[in-house]
């Protein structure tokens, strides 16, 4: 089990070089409706931008480090979630029965059901660190918004202010989004529609 986390955690923390910018950029584009209908109501306008524009922008003002704003936090929820996940779907999926053809291997629907459960329950478990990692990376803030100066500061203010239940907003909506997707990518893994798109064999 410890060894499956382990590869769980690594796995989660090499994953996040590539998304912490992605999810930055996603971020901005999402919350820019939100902050410009805020500005409306005390007579200001924002600016439209593109994740392009946003991207070059933060380059030229930050560097590189400009596009891992809030890495901390995206490694408590990646690392996180990974450590959850793989072990829990590998319990789940070693639950279910086997295939007929002497692999070993679980049935497809076996595999399915362990992944959305594992990935809906690891979402919801790391939920906290998502709340504060999207606080942390949202760059434009509304008229009287506060500003966090780091994953300690903004555990601390969001539970001081909004209360614990904060920290699991959107929690649902979570794991509606991540149970299919990791039911399906581990359904796709274990048929072998990889192996069979590029000829290969599985042993």
């Amino acid at each position: 089990m410890y060894r499956q986390m382990m590869a769980g955690g690594l796995a989660g923390l090499c994953q996040i070089i590539v998304t912490t910018p992605m999810e930055l950029l996603k971020i901005q584009m999402q919350d820019a409706g939100r902050v410009a209908a805020q500005a409306l109501l005390v007579g200001k306008t924002v600016q439209r931008t593109s994740a392009t524009e946003l991207a070059v922008g933060l380059l030229k003002q930050h560097g590189i480090l400009g596009l891992y704003k809030g890495t901390g936090a995206t490694m408590l929820r990646d690392v996180s979630f990974s450590v959850i996940y793989f072990p829990l779907f590998a319990t789940l999926n070693d639950l279910g029965p086997r295939k007929k053809d002497g692999s070993g291997e679980a049935v497809f629907w076996c595999s399915f059901l362990a992944g959305c459960t594992a990935g809906s329950f690891a979402a919801l478990a790391v939920n906290p660190f998502d709340v504060i990692k999207t606080r942390l990376q949202a760059l434009t803030k509304a008229e009287g918004e506060r500003s966090y100066s780091g994953v300690g500061n903004a555990f601390v203010n969001i539970l001081r202010y909004e209360g614990p239940t904060a920290f699991f907003k959107g929690g649902a909506c979570r794991m509606i989004v991540i149970a299919p997707l990791f039911g399906i990518a581990q359904t796709v893994y274990y048929l072998g529609v990889a192996e069979c798109l590029l000829g290969y064999k599985r042993g």
